[in-house]
């Protein structure tokens, strides 16, 4: 199913919030409101002026979207390229992002999406290399959807996709299985929770062939989960996939 609204349903594995929850999010919107940052009133979840003192655009890797002094490919792009094609990267995931991030993603703070994907939506549109067929979601299992009750990379997904006139769905990409949490995890131990644990259903597969595809997640840390995605994504005949993350976890240090 493809998806051209942001108020059109979900289904499958990626549902939006349920009708009660949609209809707050959208009063929310409505009402005036404190920016989540500095706490000035106004209508926007993050207002103009921490816009632009916390989300101005650096240079990034254009492989993996990592934060660096040019706009050119990092040395552990060169040294081990990604499956996905490319990244793009709306700001780093540290202060103030990182607090904000997990209280949408943890905390039952839908309200928060709006805001949070229009700095996705900027950082697309900022990019030199963003034209693609069809976005998609990183799919949530069955136990992580019914923990936060939607998936919240779906939510971006489909905010984005309308904003920048993309069609999009929920379901061609699906985790057949739950995964541990990835947090505190290296790339490895990341790759090995993630093994086989993503994949395309063949019936929904034709749109995907000889395509290019944006794969949209919350955060991207080592870039394992995106791998795992663009591998079972390219297999199933797309040409050429980006991962286009809200948030950028830097290099320590």
């Amino acid at each position: 199913m493809m998806d051209r609204s942001p108020a059109s349903p979900g289904a499958g594995r990626s549902p939006q919030f349920t009708p009660g929850r949609a209809w707050a999010a959208r009063a929310i919107a409505l009402w005036p409101r404190q920016c989540e940052l500095c706490r000035a009133w106004g209508r926007d979840a993050i207002c103009a002026a921490c816009v632009g003192r916390f989300a101005d655009p650096v240079p990034r890797c254009p492989g993996c979207a990592i934060r660096s002094d040019e706009a050119r490919l990092c040395g552990d792009c060169l040294r081990r390229p990604p499956v996905f094609d490319a990244a793009v990267a709306a700001v780093d995931y540290a202060f103030p992002w990182d607090g904000l991030i997990t209280r949408w993603k943890f905390h039952g703070q839908p309200e928060l999406t709006r805001g949070l994907a229009a700095r996705l939506v900027e950082a697309v549109r900022q990019s030199p290399d963003t034209d693609v067929d069809l976005v998609l979601p990183m799919p949530l299992g069955d136990r992580r959807l019914r923990e936060r009750g939607y998936n919240q990379a779906w939510e971006l997904a489909r905010i984005a996709s309308a904003r920048l006139g993309i069609a999009s769905s929920p379901d061609v990409l699906r985790r057949w299985r739950d995964t541990p949490h990835q947090v505190g995890l290296g790339r490895s131990e990341r790759e090995a929770n993630l093994r086989h644990a993503l994949w395309v259903d063949p019936a929904l597969a034709e749109p995907l062939q000889g395509r290019r595809i944006a794969l949209v997640d919350d955060v991207m840390t080592t870039g394992a989960s995106a791998d795992a995605a663009a591998r079972a994504l390219k297999q199933a005949g797309a040409a050429h996939v980006q991962a286009w993350v809200l948030a950028r976890t830097p290099r320590p240090g």
